[in-house]
């Protein structure tokens, strides 16, 4: 780490936070699905999910070089564009995990970098073709093509599965999902820790500290792939919740046609060196095995919010880093504001986030009608009224066994 400045240790500091957040944000991508059908518990599935993510981090470097190389023009980039790139990323994903809306934390950060560097060096200083074959292309066929895949593959599970008994077959497909879920990890690790490693790279190539074409350094994956897993491990609940309930309801067999279907996309994607989103991959693998079922449905109102969020994405995390882009061009104090409005803003979506805990004991409670509430109105009913004879409703039986012995009107 010798010869990096005070700016670039910023900004090497804030990649691994963003990365972090990636983790937190994306852990629904590898384990909703297996927690949502039981196949493991909540803590375990995290626990093995993070270490996936971090193996998952020394398989390639085609990722990363897209980022580093590909996307934007290095000799136009400062430090302290990055850091204003990576401040409107790390925000967006705050901002949707909130919301439990599984948007891309890709597209966050490709839209936070375009954003900080056209600011800075204007539109010509962003690769339009890279942008367009390895990026946007991408975000459109992705779910599209896990959609297809994750439908077909259920509808073929399911017939193949026809004659054998119920709970054996339920049993295999646990642990098939327990398999996939574990590829969709290791995907996850290949792809998204990647995007930081690229990031890092970017920047010390802009800060002098690294020759320019280089590959990431050992030390930069390392730290990135223990940050993502990190962040994996404390488990992003509130989007777990919607991708395992909130767009449709999963058993099984739909569970493990969906990870295996988009862990292919993943896999295939991080070979070619695309910039996938791995939250639009496994989306819309669940949304095709709620389709591949008879009888199954997917929650339309919970997708469309879904959609909306990634088609904001990328604009949104854009204007966030432009405007810190501007405001770290004033020197010094500039630079400091952004990083003191990042964590401002960052605690205060923490602290409104403890309104409402989800967490590893309430995940699998359904995202629109929360135990709690139905909870509360069921004490409400039960509750006699004042003045009310002691032990009342224990004299309710379930089943009255005479008519003599029915409930009155008054008593129920």
């Amino acid at each position: 780490m010798e010869g990096i400045s005070l700016i670039l240790a910023i900004v090497v500091v804030t990649a691994l936070a963003f990365d972090f957040t990636n983790g937190f944000h994306d852990t629904a991508n590898a384990m909703a699905t297996t927690i949502s059908t039981g196949a493991l518990r909540p803590k375990v599935a995290v626990a093995m999910s993070a270490v996936l993510n971090l193996v998952g981090a020394f398989l390639s470097v085609e990722v990363a070089n897209t980022i580093s190389k590909g996307l934007v023009d290095e000799s136009g980039i400062r430090p302290e564009v990055i850091f204003a790139a990576l401040v409107g990323a790390i925000l967006w994903n705050l901002l949707t995990w909130l919301v439990g809306l599984p948007s891309s934390s890709s597209h966050a950060l490709m839209g936070g970098l375009i954003g900080a560097t056209i600011a800075s060096a204007g539109v010509g200083a962003v690769h339009g073709d890279a942008l367009v074959t390895k990026v946007l292309i991408p975000a459109i066929a992705a779910p599209l093509v896990a959609g297809i895949a994750a439908m077909l593959a259920t509808r073929l599970t399911y017939r193949l599965g026809r004659k054998a008994d119920g709970k054996a077959a339920a049993k295999g497909y646990r642990a098939g999902q327990i398999a996939s879920a574990g590829l969709v990890s290791l995907a996850h690790g290949t792809n998204d820790a990647q995007k930081t490693m690229g990031i890092i790279t970017l920047a010390l190539v802009a800060g002098g500290s690294l020759a320019p074409d280089s590959d990431p350094p050992m030390w930069v994956i390392l730290s990135a792939g223990l940050a993502i897993a990190l962040g994996t491990y404390l488990g992003g609940w509130r989007i777990i919740r919607t991708m395992g309930k909130g767009l449709t309801d999963l058993q099984p067999q739909q569970g493990f046609a969906a990870q295996t279907s988009a862990a292919t996309v993943i896999l295939a994607s991080s070979h070619l060196g695309f910039s996938l989103s791995t939250t639009h991959s496994v989306s819309g693998a669940v949304m095709g095995a709620g389709l591949g079922r008879k009888g199954g449905v997917v929650r339309w109102s919970t997708a469309t919010r879904m959609f909306v969020a990634w088609g904001l994405t990328l604009p949104a995390a854009a204007l966030v880093g432009a405007v810190a882009e501007w405001v770290t061009g004033f020197g010094s104090w500039g630079t400091a504001l952004v990083a003191v409005f990042l964590v401002a803003s960052s605690a205060a979506i923490w602290m409104l986030s403890r309104r409402e805990v989800v967490d590893h004991t309430n995940v699998n409670d359904t995202a629109e009608e929360p135990a709690g509430v139905v909870t509360t109105a069921m004490a409400a009913v039960a509750t006699p009224p004042p003045g009310a004879a002691e032990g009342l409703t224990a004299t309710i039986p379930a089943q009255p066994a005479s008519p003599d012995q029915a409930p009155s009107r008054a008593a129920v």
